[in-house]
């Protein structure tokens, strides 16, 4: 890329993101606290999967909820092949993605961990990048949907930034893919304490693993939990409470053991209304906590 375009690419992405001053939101941020009897529910922003990111950010206040861990796909340019989407992330200006923390922060909303998955193809300085844009959000961790060699490679960059990277396990079980805790396992042997878990239970469901007792192991290296509903043997994204996903169990857990570790609805199923079903998720775990 030349130093024009790179400019030039810069400058538009400066630009798109000033003009949008999420029309509908006060400058002041609003009372908004998903903190429920001491478990702090929130959302990945996948479950927004169908909007830009300003309407997400709207969506988190449509639908109360004060923590996000932010899916890379609302930071990205859509259409992007692999090269460009390299070229993007190295080029792109860190102030580009502070300025992304100010419209969650100017909307009352905790930006807690970014969603930036590693994988096996991805450079040095693109592992780089990964940290310097988590420390440009602001963010406390990192979520990665990543290869279980990828870790390795991970760990010096997470310990010279100090910042907890959380594996996300999908429910197939697949050669060097997160989905058994033995995957986690030896992601976490021969690297330090940041090399961590973001725990999908309705994936850990589907795949036919307790979520309850592992998280009572472990929840000293989770970072994030992922709350979905899913049947077991692999079965069906569900409406929470259809599924065979131990949605109360794991927040009474976390309640009872006074984990900080947030909850975040993905809300993945096919429904007529995102925002409609999100406040339905968020619903059913605030009475599943006794809310």
């Amino acid at each position: 890329m030349s130093d024009l375009t790179r400019r030039e690419w810069s400058k538009l992405a400066l630009g798109s993101l000033a003009a949008a001053a999420l029309p509908g939101l006060s400058l002041a941020a609003p009372e908004l606290n998903s903190k429920i009897k001491g478990v702090q529910l929130g959302a990945q922003s996948y479950s927004f999967r169908d909007r830009s990111l300003d309407e997400a950010i709207r969506a988190y206040a449509d639908t109360g909820l004060s923590c996000c861990e932010l899916w890379s796909g609302h930071l990205e340019p859509k259409g992007l092949d692999r090269a460009g989407l390299r070229t993007w992330r190295l080029t792109t200006p860190l102030s580009f993605f502070s300025l992304t923390a100010e419209k969650f922060k100017k909307a009352g909303i905790d930006l807690y961990a970014l969603n930036y998955s590693f994988r096996d193809d991805f450079s040095d300085d693109e592992v780089k990048r990964g940290f310097e844009i988590a420390k440009a959000l602001g963010v406390k961790a990192i979520t990665a949907s990543s290869n279980v060699s990828t870790a390795k490679r991970i760990d010096p960059f997470a310990r010279k930034y100090k910042m907890r990277v959380g594996m996300h396990n999908h429910s197939n079980i697949k050669p060097n893919e997160f989905a058994t805790p033995d995957d986690f396992k030896k992601a976490m042997e021969g690297t330090s304490e940041y090399i961590c878990i973001n725990l999908d239970i309705g994936h850990f469901t589907a795949a036919n693993f307790d979520a309850v007792d592992y998280l009572k192991k472990n929840h000293a290296r989770i970072v994030t939990l992922h709350i979905k509903d899913r049947k077991k043997n692999q079965g069906d994204n569900v409406p929470f409470g259809a599924g065979d996903t131990p949605i109360k169990d794991v927040l009474l857990a976390l309640q009872k053991g006074g984990w900080k570790i947030p909850a975040n609805i993905e809300y993945e199923y096919k429904g007529a209304d995102t925002i409609a079903e999100v406040k339905r998720c968020y619903e059913y775990c605030k009475q599943a906590l006794g809310a």
